[in-house]
Formats: structure tokens, sequence, C-alpha cells
């Protein structure tokens, strides 16, 4: 039984859109990649963070929304696919989002990670428009950063609520 998923035709991780798209191949895992991508996200995000920032964090968000349209277009383009499961930049973006909301501590990484990843399962309104509507790597990436800001914002709202208490 295979562990990982092929790429497309044609397409090897020296291509930027494969490793861009998977997140260095953390999306080919077959079961449950975006799992693994938020998870593959999470020490670079933490690493921006410790140099940056949540300001530094937010920026890279955004510049990895902007490839990831990019990337993920292309990707899909190749696969055939609308939104293939092994792009997972989608994912990496919307975490970063997440992790903007909250201090650089294991406990909140933890609870980004979880809140993110629920999120971005149950897509809560405007998400899945996004998801059925929006095509290409817009739709791809797009319905993932919405997910990171509810995410985000509750922990923001969690993480004020325990400083008053």
């Amino acid at each position: 039984m295979e562990l990982v998923t092929k790429l497309p035709p044609g397409m090897t991780l020296r291509h930027p859109a494969a490793w861009l798209s998977t997140w260095f191949g953390c999306g080919l895992m077959k079961f449950a990649p975006g799992t693994w991508g938020s998870a593959g996200a999470i020490p670079f995000g933490a690493l921006i963070f410790w140099i940056g920032g949540s300001e530094a964090l937010a920026i890279a968000s955004l510049l990895c929304f902007a490839i990831g349209i990019w990337s993920s277009g292309t990707y899909a383009k190749a696969k055939g696919v609308s939104d293939p499961g092994q792009v997972v930049i989608d994912e990496v973006a919307g975490q970063w989002l997440t992790l903007c909301f909250v201090p650089l501590d294991p406990y909140w990484y933890l609870a980004a990670f979880f809140l993110f990843r629920a999120a971005d399962i149950v897509k809560p309104f405007p998400a899945n428009w996004c998801d059925r509507n929006l095509k290409g790597g817009l739709g791809i990436m797009l319905d993932d950063m919405v997910a990171g800001l509810y995410a985000g914002l509750a922990l923001f709202i969690a993480h004020w609520l325990i400083g008053l208490v």
C-alpha cells in the first residue's frame, strides 16, 4: 500500500508549483493531506512569528496566499481536478493567518491548529460559498483564508477573555 499520492503526469517536485502546492511534499500523504499541510505550516509559522511577530506572520500569510493562487491553480490544471487534495498551500496560508491571533506559545499553537482544522472542514459562511463558487487558484485558496480568519478571531476572543479572568 502506497503512503503517498503521485504527482500529476509530467510534473516533478522540481517544479515550483508542485513543491509549493504540496508544501514540500506534505500534501502527498494519502491520509489527511490537509492536516499534514497544516502541521507542516506550524514550524515555519513559529519561526516567522519569533523573528518578526504577528505582523510578519500576517504578511507571510498574505504572500503565501498570493503565491498559492498561482501554484495551486497550476497544480490543479496539471492534475485535471478543480481542487486536488494534494494542494495544501491553502492550509499553510490559513494556518498562518490563524496563528497571527495567538501568542507564540505551544498551547495556543495547538489550539490554533485544531480550531483551524475544524473551521477548514466545517467551512462556515462565506468559506463554503467561496469553496463552491470560486474556481481556479483563488477558489482553492480563499476558503482557507476565511476559515483561518474565523479560527483566529475565535482564539483572539478566547485569549482576551482569559486575560480578563
